[in-house]
């Protein structure tokens, strides 16, 4: 057999046959090659410079996975979410692109001493102590999918790009013309009079019949259903179910309180209004003008025309005063007491006390369980992304909770609740880990299907200075329902009986508002219906006012003088007009006529940043590569 296997192979069929074979795979191979040498890898061009696919591919996966933890549990993103988020990544790269060459022009560079005061600042990087923490640090970049030289590269570019746009938008006028509308809008004062129909006080109306309650009951199925249940299984692994692997120390808390004593004790603050001059007499002077009676923006006339100063201190320490005797001088003083000349370093000063913040300490017991979940979370932190992994490696071999390794410091948890986080008894369900966990692990067991494989899911939480994770898996869907009548009997009596009361104070209202539109004022109005008007406080637009009900101040702005509205709350009807409209007026209001200056400055500053930086893009004309974008997402 073999030998006439070889003197087939020396026929010229044979030879033939692999001559084609060779030849097919030379033009194969020779095709590939041709193919990606004419393939372009870049997938923008910015001004000459390119953005390789593998820089995207990395600014996506990290956009993405941000994107990810805003979807629910066991969700995945859709074509179009990861075409969005892959477009998005892609537009911040060519702005930046495109301000580093406008960087690069003007020769501005970032010193390394800025960077790293810059990241030594950031809250997020501080450890227990309150400074600057490099477990903490590599944690936080780890879970970023973010390695040091790339993220310290960010750091000096966004920095340098804050000097540049910062040197566009510094210096932006405010002009008058859009101040004055923006703080005439936010500062006018309204008061309202107001009749008030009160359902409670409304005549009782006869007792309903069997059937009228019975008709209620059936028309109102969901005021007498019980809420989706849903029976969960769930493992979680945070700092606290590690903390028997995890030894704290009373020496560590001691050290931990001094460390962080600047945020339990807390000094005693005083605002004050301070004049100085050069010399005694004329403080002698202007203190008696004070002392009669003379208001401050009189004294700071006074004050200037006699050659001194009339500045105000809020909420300072005595320390924070620019002159020692002075700051002795204010925490001596009783509030809203004018002193008597004294001197100090700067000269003679004058000094009124407006308001006193008692200081506060918060002892070490008060704080001790604080500074234990703080310290626990910073300690956890490498331990609880080891385990993590392998957590999320045993359920990514298909294991269910009930097959979760007891040597990872998991506390497993299984119960109903509703979408509220209660029992079936109306009790808070006993999930364990800080508030934030608990409120995601709630919603998750919402957004998860039932039968969905579990996942491990990392929640930030704030309040123990660090993270958690837990993976969940629904047993079991109870949908809504009805209970019997006999047993809400009494329930649906006492909100039919509401409603008839709402229902006859609705008609009292409306007719009322009917007369005053007819061309009735209120008042006699009000008299004719046997009711009383009363008169709101004067309340600005969006402020909270006691005595001036939310609901009428939505739309009390929006009204003309004497044109009246009716609105409900949740316990009565209110018909009303405007009464008092105090306009705003900059000269009786410069604290808030400076407020909205700034807030307009910076909304003007933010504005002139974006259009530089979209000038700069513009100017450098990017192209896009769409059959690279299109790579990354996996289009």
């Amino acid at each position: 057999m073999i030998t006439a296997f070889r003197r087939l192979l020396d026929t010229w069929v044979a030879r033939g046959f692999f001559m084609i074979m060779v030849l097919a795979f030379v033009t194969w191979g020779v095709g590939d090659v041709v193919r990606l040498v004419g393939t372009s890898t870049w997938v923008a061009k910015v001004d000459g410079q390119t953005i390789e696919g593998p820089q995207l591919q990395e600014a996506y996966q990290r956009a993405m996975a941000q994107a990810q933890r805003r979807l629910p549990a066991g969700q995945e993103p859709t074509p179009e979410q990861r075409s969005a988020v892959a477009h998005d990544a892609l537009q911040q790269l060519i702005a930046q692109a495109a301000v580093n060459q406008e960087l690069q022009r003007l020769h501005i560079v970032t010193p390394d001493r800025a960077v790293q005061q810059t990241v030594f600042a950031m809250p997020a990087f501080h450890g227990p102590s309150g400074q600057f923490d490099r477990t903490t640090f590599e944690t936080v970049l780890r879970s970023n999918g973010l390695s040091e030289p790339r993220f310290l590269d960010m750091m000096r570019s966004d920095l340098a790009q804050q000097q540049l746009i910062g040197a566009v938008a510094t210096g932006a006028a405010t002009p008058a013309v859009l101040l004055q509308p923006v703080f005439e809008s936010q500062f006018e004062k309204r008061s309202a009079d107001m009749v008030e129909f009160p359902f409670a006080a409304a005549a009782e109306p006869p007792a309903p019949t069997a059937a009228e309650l019975q008709r209620w009951y059936d028309n109102h199925p969901d005021l007498y259903s019980t809420p989706e249940f849903r029976r969960i299984k769930a493992v979680v692994l945070s700092p606290q179910t590690l903390a028997k692997d995890i030894p704290i120390t009373d020496a560590d808390l001691h050290a931990a309180y001094d460390q962080h004593q600047a945020e339990y004790v807390k000094p005693e603050k005083r605002s004050a209004q301070v004049i100085s001059v050069p010399d005694e007499a004329t403080a002698k002077t202007l203190a008696a003008t004070w002392q009669g009676g003379a208001d401050w923006a009189a004294m700071q006339k006074a004050a200037q025309a006699a050659g001194g100063s009339a500045i105000e201190q809020d909420a300072a320490t005595e320390r924070e005063f620019p002159d020692p005797a002075l700051g002795k001088t204010v925490f001596a003083t009783a509030a809203d007491t004018v002193t008597a000349p004294a001197k100090g370093g700067l000269g003679w000063h004058i000094v009124r006390v407006t308001s006193i913040t008692p200081g506060s300490v918060r002892s070490f017991d008060e704080a001790k369980d604080s500074l234990r979940a703080q310290l626990l979370a910073s300690k956890a932190a490498d331990m609880m992304y080891e385990r993590a992994n392998k957590v999320d490696d045993v359920l990514g071999g298909g294991a269910n909770l009930d097959q979760m390794p007891s040597d990872l410091g998991l506390i497993g948890v299984s119960g109903t609740l509703d979408a509220e986080g209660n029992t079936a008894d109306g009790t808070p369900a006993p999930i364990p880990g800080p508030a934030e966990l608990k409120a995601a692990i709630v919603k998750a067991a919402f957004q998860t299907q039932k039968g969905d494989p579990p996942q491990l899911v990392e929640v930030q939480t704030p309040s123990t200075g660090g993270s958690a994770y837990y993976a969940l898996s629904v047993e079991d869907v109870l949908p809504p329902s009805v209970k019997p009548f006999d047993a809400v009997k009494d329930q649906v009596a006492t909100d039919w009986l509401r409603d008839a009361q709402r229902h006859a104070q609705d008609q009292a209202a409306a007719k009322l508002l009917t007369a005053v539109k007819g061309g009735q004022s209120l008042a006699d109005a009000a008299a004719v219906a046997g009711v009383t008007v009363r008169r709101t406080p004067l309340a600005t637009r969006g402020a909270t006012v006691e005595g001036m009900p939310p609901q009428l101040a939505q739309v009390l702005f929006g009204l003309k003088s004497g044109e009246p509205t009716m609105v409900e709350t949740n316990d009565e009807f209110i018909v009303a007009v405007p009464a008092e409209i105090v306009n705003a007026d900059p000269k009786a209001d410069p604290a808030g006529y400076g407020e909205v200056r700034t807030v307009v400055a910076r909304s003007i500053n933010s504005d002139l940043a974006t259009v530089f930086a979209d000038a700069l893009r513009a100017r450098a004309k990017p192209q896009i590569n769409q059959s690279v974008l299109d790579t990354v997402t996996g289009q």
